[in-house]
């Protein structure tokens, strides 16, 4: 079990990953209250996973990476993060029905 204190950061990609889904959700669908409620669950399984973010199976790439990536699954979207020292950097939020090999390989 990790002892460990991580230090959360988020990247860019991410942050405007993030807004354009909220976006999306709220103004193309016409429903800010699951937007909220996305926002809110995404939040809370980040938080979740600050505890233990090397206690999970990396996510298989073709390429060789400094730092494997990890994946958080919430509702149909993916998050994924790296675990460099002590930081848990989130990297990208991606829809799962895309492409995912495409986008992180």
């Amino acid at each position: 079990m990790e002892n460990n204190r991580y230090v959360l950061r988020y990247l860019s990609h991410f942050e405007e990953d993030l807004n354009k889904t909220v976006d999306y959700i709220a103004f193309k669908l016409h429903n800010k209250t699951a937007a909220l409620e996305f926002v809110e669950s995404v939040e809370i399984a980040i938080s979740d996973r600050l505890n233990t973010p090397l206690s999970f199976e990396p996510y298989p790439s073709k390429r060789k990476r400094k730092h494997p990536y990890y994946r958080i699954y919430v509702k149909n979207y993916s998050i994924f993060y790296v675990v460099i020292d002590n930081v848990m950097e989130v990297r990208r939020l991606i829809y799962s029905k895309r492409n995912l090999k495409q986008q992180m390989d």
